[in-house]
């Protein structure tokens, strides 16, 4: 390169330094370009936990701001689970009554009523205790005594009437954990209005806005500025719908007992959806059900079978059940009890939860009885109705499983 090109470079390289560094301001922003694609979901993050500080406030509190849906509210079951006796007064319910007292005893002599909504009622005494005997005989066990009233079920064919519960024991009041709202258990000596019976402590009686919401107060204070706790989770609801781990589903004197909705619901692969995709949790599905009688554009759930099982509930192979039965009435039969069932007729007072249908098995239960299998037999699924005395015509095993295997299967094309 000779010494006069070099020359020519170099000023060329110094007029472009010189250049840049005389640029102007920077323009305008052009126009945004388009939108681009969506990235992926992300977690489902924990429910937010109450806010520090908060204290329970009752649920009229809640009711000032949220009439309307406490109104609704307490027309479920969930309000009704312990109920406190004022001044000698029965408690007050939105579809029954409680006027039966067990023999020895009144109103005076009562300080909580345990259920009465709907399946039954028991009462606890002055001292904490529910009461299984005449007065004075806590803790003999050797008495002929009926203190739980049951309500009558016309579709267990169950009048109402009294039964024995535990007669003569002693049974201290433990159920505050599921059965009450702001629970503790300590310290471990203390006792709802002092009563030695009483374990625990709670802000109130019964399922309230609170036992799900948290404790209230600083969301009363500022509703705008702090927000309550709001988990739509099936674990929020399985912390009180079970009764030990969902491995299992406890059973006993042929059916399965209450309160084990999410161990059902984990037998099925409906564990996938959360209880609030069919249930409004405000609103109780025996309420809903008593609207829907009066109104039929009320429905029961937020969703129906078929809205996912479109194809199941197109294919029958029956020209009846269609007329006659709902999806329920096969895939949810009534395996559990809380009061009152009828095991000759495979009929208890509750629906379960598990839903799926072994084709091949008849029975329900484990060799003992003590456990529910994973998946619903036919003497519940189909001879619930299907038996002497039912509302079908009485079926053998054989011709069940016969026309069982295969119902919901798409007919080949001719």
């Amino acid at each position: 390169m000779s010494k006069k090109t070099l020359l020519v470079l170099t000023a060329l390289l110094l007029l472009g330094l010189a250049l840049a560094s005389c640029a102007g301001p920077e323009g305008p922003a052009g126009p945004a370009g388009p939108e681009g694609p969506a990235g992926e979901a992300g977690s489902v993050g924990e429910a937010a936990a109450a806010p520090a500080g908060a204290e329970y406030v009752k649920s009229e509190t809640c009711a000032k701001c949220h009439e309307e849906l406490y109104n609704v509210f307490m027309q479920s079951g969930h309000p009704y689970k312990l109920n406190k006796v004022v001044d000698g007064q029965a408690p007050t319910y939105p579809f029954t009554e409680v006027t039966e007292l067990p023999a020895g005893y009144t109103w005076d002599d009562i300080s909580y009523v345990i259920g009465g909504y709907n399946w039954k009622y028991r009462f606890v005494d002055k001292e904490g205790y529910i009461i299984t005997g005449l007065p004075g005989t806590r803790g003999d066990e050797n008495i002929d005594y009926v203190s739980q009233f049951n309500f009558a079920n016309p579709v267990v064919g169950n009048e109402a009437g009294w039964v024995a519960y535990h007669p003569g024991e002693e049974r201290p009041y433990n159920c505050g954990t599921c059965h009450t709202t702001g629970y503790s258990s300590w310290p471990p000596d203390a006792h709802q209005d002092d009563m030695p019976g009483m374990v625990g402590t709670f802000s109130e009686g019964g399922i309230h806005c609170e036992a799900c919401h948290g404790p209230g107060s600083l969301h009363a204070e500022d509703p705008h500025g702090v927000a309550l706790k709001v988990d739509r989770s099936g674990d929020s609801c399985g912390d009180c719908h079970r009764r030990d781990g969902q491995e299992a589903v406890n059973a006993g004197g042929g059916f399965i007992k209450h309160h084990e909705q999410y161990e059902e619901l984990f037998q099925s692969k409906h564990v996938t959806i959360d209880c609030v995709v069919c249930h409004d949790p405000h609103a109780g599905v025996i309420a809903l059900r008593k609207a829907n009688e009066e109104d039929p554009s009320i429905a029961v759930t937020r969703t129906s079978c078929e809205n996912c099982h479109f194809n199941e509930a197109k294919y029958q192979d029956s020209e009846v059940h269609p007329a006659v039965a709902e999806c329920i009435s096969c895939h949810m039969p009534r395996v559990s009890k809380s009061a009152v069932g009828n095991a000759d007729m495979f009929t208890g007072d509750l629906r379960t939860h598990m839903m799926g249908i072994d084709a091949t098995q008849i029975g329900q239960f484990s060799e003992d009885g003590s456990v529910a299998l994973s998946e619903l037999g036919l003497n519940f699924a189909c001879r619930s109705c299907h038996v002497d005395g039912g509302s079908a015509t009485v079926k053998t095993d054989e011709e069940l499983i016969e026309k069982a295997y295969g119902y919901h299967d798409r007919p080949e094309t001719p």
